[in-house]
């Protein structure tokens, strides 16, 4: 039962099934049984963490060359519980690969090599990369939600430039295709940050979230993750809420 709840989350890419099929005609099964195998443990650790800490799973879609776990959490969700879950995922794959050693001496070095390179890459700085959002954590306990949002799209790109031109003389097709994945995805993150930025202000205003620390702001671009807010305007302070349903009720 617990196996068929699991597999209800997951979605195989169309490319990937073409993909798995070049492999055995290459006779590269195994390699690629090994990376998908990681690919999959990788992502169901989110989920498993995910399914603890009581938030609702979307899909886990498997492509080519990764994967990744859609859930419907909240942009409001406590910086602790999101980490939890970015976290789950490395570590239930450190767990497999442990196992994997174990029961398959014979593959040892190769099962070491995709291990670590999963794990390098998923760890990169790069958004929407579980890195790339580890450092949207980091970077918005420091300034506010949206800023931080431009913050990590703009220092992804950034390390995508440097992948490039690190690489330039030696572009794999894989790594092409990665760089291109997250370019496109880095794309689609950039130009809806304002979209999202209206619905981390409409979780503020339906949900009655509880925060430790109280900060003064001029400016309804200027809220904080995980704060809460004194708004000041024309030499009025609004307390969050009144703010809040002041700016919903005109719509």
């Amino acid at each position: 039962m617990i196996i068929k709840n699991i597999f209800k989350y997951i979605y195989i890419d169309k490319l990937t099934y073409l993909f798995l099929l070049l492999s055995v005609l290459s006779a590269s099964f195994i390699q690629i049984i090994i990376i998908f195998s990681l690919i999959i443990v990788h992502e169901l650790g989110h989920l498993l963490m995910a399914k603890l800490l009581k938030i609702e799973i979307d899909k886990i879609y498997i492509y080519p060359l990764g994967g990744i776990t859609k859930l419907n959490m909240n942009l409001n969700t406590s910086p602790l519980q999101e980490s939890l879950v970015l976290l789950a995922g490395p570590i239930l794959q450190l767990v497999f690969y442990a196992i994997y050693q174990l029961i398959l001496p014979e593959y040892q070095s190769l099962i070491e090599f995709y291990n670590y390179q999963i794990l390098f890459f998923n760890l990169l700085p790069i958004y929407p990369l579980d890195g790339g959002k580890i450092l949207n954590i980091i970077v918005s306990s420091k300034v506010p939600y949206k800023l931080s949002l431009r913050y990590s799209i703009f220092i992804s790109y950034i390390l995508l430039i440097v992948i490039i031109l690190n690489n330039i003389h030696n572009l794999k097709l894989n790594l092409l295709i990665m760089i291109l994945l997250l370019l496109y995805k880095l794309f689609r993150e950039g130009s809806n940050i304002k979209t999202l930025y209206n619905k981390f202000l409409l979780e503020r205003y339906l949900h009655n979230y509880k925060f430790k620390d109280t900060v003064i702001i001029n400016d309804i671009n200027c809220f904080h993750r995980n704060k809460s807010h004194i708004i000041k305007e024309k030499g009025k302070y609004w307390r969050e809420k009144d703010f809040l349903n002041k700016k919903y009720q005109k719509i």
